[in-house]
C-alpha cells in the first residue's frame, strides 16, 4: 500500500482513500480529498513535515498523518 509518506520528491499521485478520523478537518477543507492530485514538493531536514502540492494548494503535513492517506501513483 502506497501512502503520501512514501512519495519521492517530484512524484505525483491521486489520493485514493483514508479514514476521516485520522485526517484533520483543516486538510479536508484545503482539498486533501479522494480523487485529488498530490505531489511531493519538498521534505524538511528530518523528513517531517512533508511539503505538498494538492490541486494547486501548497501545504505541509506531518509524516504520521501522511502515512494514513492511501495513493495511486501517476506515471
Amino acid at each position: 500500500m502506497r501512502t503520501i509518506a512514501t512519495l519521492k520528491k517530484g512524484e505525483r499521485a491521486i489520493i485514493k482513500e483514508f479514514s476521516v478520523d485520522v485526517v484533520p478537518l483543516k486538510l479536508l477543507e484545503m482539498g486533501c480529498l479522494p480523487g485529488n492530485e498530490v505531489a511531493l514538493v519538498q521534505t524538511a531536514p528530518f523528513q517531517d513535515p512533508l511539503y505538498l502540492n494538492i490541486n494547486g494548494s501548497y501545504l505541509a503535513i506531518r509524516k504520521e498523518t501522511a502515512a494514513q492517506i492511501e495513493i495511486e501513483i501517476i506515471l
